[in-house]
């Protein structure tokens, strides 16, 4: 893995590229991460990947927990990892344990034995070297060490014990070091900013190709952030990547990224194809969102329920101008007949909308801090949001 910053700003904002040595091309950042389960995006097939945009849809994220049920680790690695499995030769895949699943720390035993965490097959007692054989054998290009993940309204003192683990672990994993991938030191300590700190500064010291940032979107308020990205920032080298989990919608997208956040996670994509939602908000240049049809039944100003009867015999496409696989071929009326049928296809439309769009937000974004005016267009974004939704 190598990743070159390409242009940055004091407010924080940069572009850079990441090369993955399976992507034949340099992924642009900030990028999205496309969340997936098992590998794959939940309702995308593999032949329905490639009408999306490369090489901006190149970067998959996996959890590792999520192979503890079907085939084991050493099955996958005798198949020659999950490249090979899955037959995405040419994709990227960071493995992140903290992907939709908390550590639940046992109240004894944990200091020495490690991390009790949610699976698919229940909750489980992983340990460093059981999560660092998952990595061997399924061979991703990046990966994150286990963090303790805890929520806003934890005291100081469990903050604290969240950081020392997370600490102790990222060192058990460097120990043991698989020889696969790149690994991505975990960031943690809630809303406490001299814990933030702390981790930061001590995770910048250990030998690792970059940085993940854990524990937002777990109970904190949207304005406590940027003193807490902050905190952590100031402290990590410039020339190494950061990833986040748990900033989803637009607006964090851009708080994020005003901070200095590289890669962001997709669950919000799921999260809104689950519910019938499709994203409809506006990728003017400027940022400005005015321009949205406010009649529109079933809409926030940022997306549309296509479960909604108003869309029965709509026979346009979500968005007239979107160049999407789901926009080209098939209607609202379509798309609200599948979900009345409770077909599975109304989904798969339907990620391939959202995460298009939201592939496409990100371009938008990379060319305004190329240009110099991201601070501009995120003010833009933000304000005529607002104003959209109090008028």
């Amino acid at each position: 893995m190598k990743f070159v910053v390409k242009k940055a700003w004091s407010s924080g904002a940069r572009v850079g590229a990441l090369e993955i040595g399976s992507c034949p091309l340099p992924i642009e950042t900030p990028a999205l991460l496309l969340s997936t389960r098992k590998g794959l995006p939940h309702f995308i097939s593999p032949d329905l990947l490639s009408s999306l945009p490369s090489p901006d849809s190149h970067l998959l994220q996996v959890s590792p927990l999520h192979f503890l049920e079907g085939l084991s680790s050493t099955t996958i690695s005798k198949i020659g990892g999950l490249h090979q499995m899955l037959g995405l030769h040419q994709y990227g895949i960071a493995a992140v344990a903290g992907d939709s699943i908390h550590c639940l720390p046992e109240s004894k035993g944990t200091t020495k034995l490690g991390a009790s965490f949610e699976t698919p097959c229940g909750r489980l007692l992983i340990k460093p070297n059981d999560y660092l054989e998952m990595i061997s054998c399924m061979r991703p290009n990046l990966w994150a060490a286990l963090a303790d993940e805890v929520p806003a309204w934890v005291s100081d003192k469990r903050n604290k014990t969240s950081v020392d683990r997370t600490l102790r672990w990222l060192d058990d994993c460097l120990a043991l070091n698989p020889g696969s991938g790149s690994v991505f030191g975990a960031i943690v300590g809630g809303p406490n900013l001299d814990e933030r700190k702390r981790c930061a500064e001590e995770v910048a010291k250990r030998n690792v190709a970059g940085y993940w940032i854990g524990g937002f979107g777990l109970g904190e308020h949207i304005d406590e952030r940027p003193a807490l990205l902050s905190a952590i920032i100031d402290v990590l080298p410039n020339e190494k990547p950061r990833m986040i989990c748990g900033l989803g919608l637009p607006e964090e997208i851009l708080q994020g990224i005003a901070a200095g956040i590289d890669l962001f996670d997709s669950k919000y994509i799921y999260t809104l194809t689950i519910g019938g939602f499709a994203l409809t908000f506006s990728l003017d240049k400027s940022g400005n969102q005015y321009n949205f049809q406010r009649s529109q039944i079933g809409s926030d100003l940022t997306k549309i329920n296509l479960r909604a009867t108003v869309y029965r015999k709509d026979m346009s496409p979500i968005l007239g101008n979107c160049t999407c696989y789901t926009c080209q071929n098939h209607t609202k009326a379509y798309i609200n007949h599948l979900f009345n049928v409770h077909e599975m296809l109304a989904q798969i439309l339907l990620e391939i909308h959202n995460t298009h769009h939201y592939l496409r937000f990100f371009h938008v974004i990379r060319e305004a801090i190329q240009d110099g005016r991201f601070e501009k267009f995120r003010q833009t974004f933000i304000e005529s949001r607002r104003v959209n939704f109090e008028g």
